[in-house]
């Protein structure tokens, strides 16, 4: 398996974070405060730039409001359609 950040994978796993992201109507800068972090980081996640690894996977989700495990079936269920 390549380890890219440019796999069609990785990026419907992006797409699923925007998504969960516009879905609670929050900025990028809205969840950068919430994570202690530059709207940098949010948007290097999201375009692409940047992996995020599990614990920060964990701390996006609760800064989304949204259920890690959900993210994960969703991904599962759009990548074996």
């Amino acid at each position: 398996m390549a380890k890219s950040l440019h796999t069609p994978e990785y990026e419907q796993f992006r797409s699923l974070l925007i998504a969960a992201r516009e879905k609670r109507g929050f900025t990028q800068a809205n969840v950068a405060e919430r994570l202690a972090r530059p709207q940098s980081f949010v948007s290097k996640y999201e375009s692409g730039e940047r992996r995020l690894d599990v614990v920060e996977f964990l701390e996006v989700c609760r800064a989304l409001e949204t259920d890690l495990k959900a993210i994960i079936r969703k991904l599962e269920a759009e990548l074996s359609a």
